[in-house]
């Protein structure tokens, strides 16, 4: 069979990949994985850095490459074959790498390995690599090892079981509404509806969870009666409070395992816990220097929150006669509330944010601020409409990406960032490879012949998927270990992501990426100055709702018992942090993918960590801005500013900590409070 999974002259062969490639590919790539294990953990083999990476590095490269591609279909356009196949071959590619990562015999080679012989880049790659050795179980002997490839392997099953059940949960409701019931609800939004039901032989309006739908619905929506309807079928997704024929996708006995053996595993590994085993190759210290980092934020933010809810529920009284607000009103009546005092509504805004011309904005801001071209390239894609770019520094190539933006059935929620490939000076051939990026969004797709219209949410989402790119993409590091993103720590790695953000609240960058959808005109300074008004409206309680997350997290990962049920901590947490309280059968933690299948467990407090460092570094920027004294007036995309900032914080990687970084960067460490200013809760 010629199969495109074992092609590596260039990019994945995504339209030709079919399920019945996976076994075969997958046979022959751990074959070769497993010849070049045995031939660099051979006692004659040499113990070189160069020499280990010519052999082994290459074959688990191709393995890596070929089953991240399997990977990212089943992220972007399950099927049941491709689920099947990928299953299959999951235990198998697992094991392997668990192995690999806790060989003796390849930890002693490492530990062989002349330091002095290493460049800088090559020194903090053995460093991390080490490291990750014996957080691998490295140390481990006898029943102990081979119990912790068991936890790994079973742990790979469950995140994907979990993933899948959140996925097919989502993808299963469907509610199919009349005319009198959608009074408020955008027009595209109805359109995209009206057209879904059509498309099934159904009357009315097909309403989903998908976000698109989700979220417009609960702002919008007049009746009451659809968003308690649709707000209960969405947080009790997965879980024993859904519908009895929902019940096949409940994750509440998945989330138990998971956590009991992650508290295996800590154990055997000789920590009390997995917080303390998350935090090793982070840039917190210690479990208890987080949890005083949150409970530091929810102080200073708590009046601020308290402020917010205080706003809503008097606003819900005195101009909608609402005394008694529920769940499902919350996000109806601050898009009330916001109107009212800003004077304008989401809807409103996103007419001027047609994705064409946001995505022209972007790639204009880049090439200005960190002096590349972004060009059109192309390539096998998965589905049509994912575009293809090439990203170049006087003529050379520096790196490439696919963008895929629509929501559908069968990609999985939310927004993302994924490596294909890092830059690496491969040793099999001397050749530099360059970077490859997947960027990954959820929006709603165009509809009557118009192109897609982004919110400003949407839009944030896509700089700050676009900043974890540039991280990737922008690298100067040639060890593929410490290039771009890898070897980053997990809590650091959100700063090139959140600083993003921040360009989406500068008139000079929204004036040349808006124009109306009907009109073409760009947005108006006096709705710009609205929007910036409304910025930070209700910041305290976004705040408080992220440290709910990350409090409960890290104290689920540290002084949880897995045998008793989470939802009695989580509802601790919410008596701790909330401003609002959850229905008791909320179960919004049953599709908490970040922490249950996404890398982020013990580590969801990274966000608000990162956000300190992201928004101290955007203060550079506006620092810059201020003492603009050429007359031309303040401009957050200082040149200068964005070439120190491109060489020590994008450039680098993680070929140094991400503390060195930050202070190469900034002159000093990172303070808080130029988030809280960004935030308005200063």
């Amino acid at each position: 069979m010629n199969n495109p999974l074992l092609d590596f002259s260039d990019l994945p062969l995504f339209d030709q990949i079919l399920p019945e490639h996976v076994a075969p590919a997958m046979d022959e790539l751990l074959a070769k994985a497993e010849t070049a294990l045995a031939q660099v953990t051979a006692e004659d083999f040499p113990a070189t850095w160069s020499g280990i990476a010519s052999v082994l590095d290459v074959a688990t490269e191709n393995l890596g490459l070929a089953w991240g591609a399997v990977g990212h279909l089943n992220s972007v356009a399950d099927t049941p074959e491709l689920r099947a196949a990928y299953n299959a071959a999951l235990p198998r590619v697992t094991e392997f790498w668990t192995r690999l990562s806790a060989d003796e015999r390849l930890y002693a080679k490492y530990k062989a390995i002349d330091a002095a012989s290493l460049n800088a880049d090559q020194r903090q790659a053995h460093k991390n690599a080490v490291r990750n050795f014996v957080l691998s179980g490295a140390e481990l002997t006898g029943a102990a090892k081979e119990r912790f490839a068991q936890i790994q392997e079973r742990q790979a099953d469950l995140s994907q079981k979990f993933s899948e059940n959140s996925l097919d949960a989502t993808d299963a409701f469907a509610y199919y509404a009349s005319d009198d019931e959608v009074a408020g609800i955008p027009a595209d939004v109805l359109h995209t509806a009206r057209a879904q039901a059509e498309a099934e032989g159904k009357a009315g309006y097909r309403l989903s969870l998908k976000m698109p739908c989700y979220l417009p619905v609960m702002q919008f929506a007049d009746s009451s009666t659809l968003r308690e309807k649709l707000y209960r079928a969405y947080v009790t997704r997965a879980s024993e409070q859904a519908p009895e024929e929902f019940s096949k996708f409940d994750n509440s006995a998945i989330m138990r395992e998971i956590l009991a053996l992650r508290q295996e595993e800590s154990r055997l590994l000789g920590y009390q816990n997995f917080g303390e085993v998350s935090v090793v190759p982070k840039m917190a210290k210690s479990p208890e220097e987080v949890v005083t980092f949150l409970r530091d934020l929810a102080r200073r933010a708590r009046p601020y929150a308290e402020k917010d809810v205080a706003d809503l529920r008097a606003f819900a009284a005195d101009t909608l006669g609402q005394t008694d607000l529920q769940p499902w009103d919350y996000a109806y009546v601050s898009e009330k509330l916001k109107e009212a005092r800003y004077a304008f509504s989401e809807q409103e805004v996103k007419k001027y944010f047609t994705a064409p011309k946001v995505l022209a904005g972007l790639f204009k801001i880049v090439e200005s601020l960190f002096e590349v071209a972004i060009r059109e390239d192309s390539a096998p894609v998965w589905k049509p409409g994912v575009a293809f770019y090439r990203i170049e520094r006087n003529g050379q190539l520096v790196g490439r990406f696919y963008l895929d933006q629509p929501a559908r059935t069968g990609k999985r929620g939310g927004a993302w960032m994924d490596g294909v490939r890092s830059r690496w000076l491969r040793p099999d051939n001397g050749q530099l490879q360059t970077p490859v990026a997947h960027l990954v969004c959820n929006f709603a797709e165009g509809s009557g012949g118009k192109p897609a219209l982004l919110t400003h949410d949407d839009v944030t989402t896509l700089f700050h998927e676009f900043g974890h790119g540039l991280h990737h993409m922008l690298t100067q590091v040639n060890e593929h270990d410490v290039s771009g993103i890898s070897g980053v720590e997990w809590d650091a790695v959100e700063l090139p992501s959140q600083f993003m953000e921040n360009f989406c609240w500068e008139w000079e960058v929204l004036e040349q990426m808006t124009s109306h959808v009907e009109t073409g005109e760009p947005l108006p300074r006096a709705l710009f100055d609205k929007m910036l008004a409304a910025k930070n409206f209700q910041s305290g309680m976004q705040t408080l709702r992220q440290v709910e997350f990350s409090l409960f997290d890290m104290l689920l990962h540290t002084s949880h018992n897995p045998d008793e049920d989470l939802m009695d901590l989580l509802n601790e947490v919410r008596r701790e942090v909330a401003v609002i309280m959850a229905p008791a059968y909320s179960r919004t933690v049953h599709t908490f993918g970040h922490i249950f299948s996404g890398g982020y467990a013990a580590g969801y407090y990274s966000y608000k960590w990162a956000e300190v460092l992201s928004a101290d570094a955007y203060a550079a920027f506006e620092e810059a801005a201020a003492n603009d004294t050429d007359g031309g007036g303040k401009s957050a995309l200082d040149v200068e500013t964005g070439r120190k900032y491109r060489r020590e914080i994008l450039e680098a990687g993680g070929s140094r900590p991400a503390m060195d970084s930050f202070k190469a960067f900034r002159g000093r460490e990172p303070s808080l409070d130029a988030l809280m200013r960004h935030q308005g809760m200063a």
